[in-house]
């Protein structure tokens, strides 16, 4: 398969990569994890209440951005996540938001949100990050060109996982 043919990688499959493949593999294919999942229940409920104040919800190409702050203060955007438990990845997905913008000839800052923990962490984007970014990008496309998803593997992430039916039953 040429990549020109494969799903397009946005950040919620980046997320996915440092996480788990075959994740990566299932939201690419349109295999979506059961909405009721308790997780999946509450980050969407923490994502549309709180920091009401901002803009949320902006497309930009194939990116949807959490949260956009500006122009009257420090131009950012930002990213909300429930836990900081994958911090790896949700700051991996912002340095995607950041990159994405930089092809445009945005020079942002990011800010990942952690509302229940009532912490911050702010993220930029450096020439380490640009390589981290490229490799995430390379690695989910080679993912999105197989046939099927990767080899079942157990994973910390697996227990809370959503999408445990598609793995284990």
């Amino acid at each position: 398969m040429n990549f020109e043919e494969l799903p397009t990688v946005n950040g919620t499959l980046i997320w996915y990569y440092t996480i788990c493949p075959r994740q990566v593999w299932f939201m690419a294919h349109q295999l979506t994890p059961d909405e009721h999942d308790d997780n999946i229940v509450l980050g969407r409920f923490i994502h549309e209440n709180t920091y009401l104040r901002e803009r949320h919800e902006v497309q930009v190409g194939n990116i949807k951005i959490d949260l956009v702050r500006g122009p009257h203060g420090e131009a950012l955007i930002g990213e909300i996540k429930k836990s900081s438990r994958a911090q790896e990845s949700a700051r991996l997905q912002l340095k995607y938001y950041l990159y994405v913008l930089k092809g445009y000839g945005l020079e942002l800052k990011g800010m990942l949100f952690f509302p229940l923990e009532k912490k911050k962490e702010e993220v930029y984007l450096d020439e380490a990050g640009i390589k981290e970014v490229e490799r995430a990008v390379a690695g989910v496309r080679e993912i999105l060109s197989l046939p099927l998803p990767p080899p079942l593997k157990k994973l910390k992430w697996c227990r809370p996982c959503a999408y445990a039916e598609y793995c284990w039953s």
